[in-house]
């Protein structure tokens, strides 16, 4: 090779690096542009409070459990006012913190009623390169330009009834945008044309799972995941009843796990070829306490695969809310009331429990080498992953959590109900 070929490839090969860096530099969806849990960060803070490490607080209007997304230098965050009468979204500075455009969406004449635990703003948006996609469920669907901050499109007619308000987080698919419309009185799952709002496809969850039972329990608010099975693309999404495997691009089934009863909210998981369920809240026959259940399945079969395909279960200190995190075949898992648990992903046995301090909502979180739990309360927990619980540190900041935090570019983007952090290493 001669010199100017070798110069040449050089430059080819830095800036496509570069490139593929920059890409990588964002947080697109709830738990990440991968749906995982894990930033690709190697340096995020382990340690702050209101006085450490905040490289700046920005007060954002409304109240909402919706986490931040990020692209470039913008950070979008949805929004509502209390009641619910308003719904908008926020885009802020990265590296300033100020306020760049508050958009108003949507205005209902009416509102349902929510969940005391629930905002009118919990859904999550999911942004790309020149646009945001913001869902509030029954009230409205948006696309907005992010160059110019005019809106692209709106649907306002994929509605259901609540009962407890939306939660469920849109997500994207190639040219799709997936959404889930699951309430007491419909579910199903559509796919949306991203850049016109477009219906693609529509499926009806399997009414015969449906029809016998109450209302309260046809609802939910999953958020799907897209894994890869022996090549070809699955949209796992886990409802009220059942668990099905779609089609991403058609909507049609692949295979399902059914197991009852109630709402659910945890996000599935996928490692090692598997992919992890969270059931929502069962109800003993007997009249005992209700639990989650965690089951690990095999992709790679058709049709009802509950009795065949299920390779264990756990329901033991399972969260309802919380999305685990997987790191080098190890699952960590939070419940709600703290009881911190780590699974062996291949067997589901137990390797270690301990109990932490407080009520646990956000979805737990892995970057630089460290595992980030966080508190309702405003308390956040550092650990290493391991064999053992090693507690990194703890942190806490004024307010409350229900959000899931970014972790992008080392800083970690945190929402509390009144403010929006960013959280970095200051240079001293």
């Amino acid at each position: 090779m001669n010199p100017k070929t070798a110069f040449l490839l050089f430059l080819s090969i830095f800036f496509t690096s570069g490139l593929n860096s920059q890409a990588q530099e964002n947080w697109t969806h709830l738990r990440g542009s991968n749906l995982d849990g894990h930033s690709l960060s190697k340096n995020a803070p382990a340690i702050w409070n209101e006085t450490t490490n905040i490289l700046w607080k920005t007060g954002i209007r409304g109240v909402a459990w919706s986490s931040p997304v990020v692209f470039g230098d913008q950070i979008w965050t949805s929004s509502a006012t209390q009641n619910g009468e308003e719904l908008f979204a926020v885009c802020t500075d990265f590296n300033s913190g100020k306020i760049l455009k508050d958009v108003s969406l949507f205005k209902p004449d009416s509102v349902q009623h929510i969940h005391p635990t629930n905002s009118y703003a919990t859904s999550t948006p999911c942004i790309e390169d020149g646009f945001i996609y913001v869902h509030f469920g029954s009230y409205g669907t948006a696309c907005v330009n992010t160059r110019n901050f005019e809106i692209v499109w709106i649907r306002t007619d994929l509605n259901c009834e609540h009962m407890q308000g939306a939660a469920s987080s849109p997500i994207l698919y190639k040219n799709l945008l997936i959404l889930h419309i699951e309430g007491t009185d419909v579910q199903y799952l559509i796919a949306l044309d991203k850049q016109t709002g477009k219906t693609v496809w529509k499926t009806p969850r399997p009414w015969d799972y449906y029809k016998d039972v109450e209302p309260v329990y046809r609802k939910a608010y999953c958020t799907p995941i897209v894994v890869e099975v022996n090549g070809k693309d699955q949209l796992i999404s886990n409802g009220s009843q059942l668990c099905i495997a779609y089609e991403p691009e058609t909507g049609k089934e692949i295979w399902q796990v059914f197991y009852g009863d109630d709402s659910t909210v945890s996000m599935p998981l996928s490692y090692g070829g598997m992919v992890f369920i969270n059931s929502g809240w069962m109800f003993p026959k007997d009249g005992g306490t209700f639990y989650c259940r965690l089951l690990a399945v095999d992709p790679t079969g058709t049709g009802d695969v509950t009795k065949t395909l299920v390779k264990w279960e756990v329901k033991e200190d399972v969260p309802q809310i919380s999305t685990p995190v997987i790191v080098d075949s190890l699952i960590y898992m939070v419940h709600e009331r703290g009881d911190l648990t780590c699974l062996s992903a291949k067997t589901g046995a137990v390797v270690w429990k301990t109990k932490l301090n407080g009520q646990f909502n956000a979805s737990v979180l892995y970057s630089s080498g460290n595992i980030y739990l966080f508190g309702v309360k405003g308390k956040t927990y550092v650990i290493k992953p391991g064999m053992t619980f090693q507690q990194v540190a703890e942190n806490q900041l004024d307010g409350m959590i229900k959000a899931t935090p970014a972790i992008v570019r080392d800083d970690i983007i945190l929402r509390t109900d009144r403010y929006l952090y960013r959280i970095g290493k200051s240079i001293q």
